[in-house]
């Protein structure tokens, strides 16, 4: 499915309406399904969705490595589209055991949760680092802005993507949702065993709890956000060990955890 499409519009300037045509970016139901099972329905972006189903599986801790994930069809429908997928059996009986049923994620990163204690899983410290220098984040920051087609096209989007530790961004995603974007990085370099340890994330939202227990279940050692993150978040950085920068702009940044990886020289 084409992720954009094109729409009538008016644009109103200076006081004078003139019809004219829009692009505007996708937004599809998107239904996972686990062994026959239907689990929760995505408004996502109908592009590298199976690197997107891999990624969430991964970071929602449904599978803990990509070979327990055996199979992944796509079918579409007129509702939307199903990802259908095979996991080993002893990740879906553990699955049916959370009986979780969420809907609409991207707009609520706790909706379906079904106590308190389920909020924050156990998170192993992150046992690697990567040592950053400025020049370094800032060169990854204006790559960033360069590497956001759809964005570019219809403003509407998030993107997450993987730099290098000199800056150069080697991976890049977009989807509607924050949280998607992030899983089909996730998805598509823990497929091909990219190595987190010797780079960062860079993600185009804002740093939320669940967008840094996803990079730090991910084993990501350094997220760095366009926009600010919430305490909740940075207590959760924290004690993961995750180095955690926000506000994030070519010219300057905000650590607020990790200043000890990030040098100006």
């Amino acid at each position: 499915m084409n992720p954009l499409s094109k729409a009538s519009v008016w644009r109103l300037e200076h006081g004078v309406i003139t019809p004219t045509q829009d692009v505007l970016i996708q937004e599809t139901p998107v239904s996972l399904v686990y062994n026959g099972v239907s689990h929760i329905v995505l408004m996502a972006t109908p592009a590298d969705l199976e690197a997107l189903a891999l990624g969430f599986s991964l970071s929602e801790g449904i599978i803990k490595r990509p070979s327990q994930l055996y199979d992944v069809q796509l079918y579409e429908t007129e509702q939307g589209i199903i990802v259908d997928m095979e996991i080993a059996t002893a990740a879906f009986v553990e699955l049916k055991h959370r009986r979780r049923n969420l809907q609409g994620r991207t707009g609520c990163g706790l909706c379906g949760i079904e106590n308190l204690a389920a909020v924050k899983p156990e998170i192993a410290q992150i046992s690697h680092h990567v040592d950053l220098t400025a020049e370094a984040i800032k060169k990854a920051l204006i790559q960033f802005d360069e590497m956001q087609p759809l964005r570019e096209s219809t403003g509407s989007v998030h993107a997450a993507a993987w730099a290098t530790q000199s800056g150069e961004i080697q991976l890049s995603f977009e989807d509607v949702g924050r949280h998607n974007a992030l899983d089909k990085l996730i998805g598509y370099a823990m497929k091909h065993q990219l190595p987190w340890e010797e780079g960062f994330v860079v993600v185009s939202s804002r740093a939320s709890y669940e967008m840094v227990l996803k990079s730090a279940l991910s084993g990501i050692s350094c997220l760095v956000a366009v926009s600010a993150p919430t305490q909740f978040a940075v207590n959760l950085a924290k004690e993961a060990g995750l180095t955690l920068i926000g506000f994030a702009r070519p010219q300057r940044q905000v650590i607020y955890h990790g200043a000890e990886h990030v040098f100006t020289e």
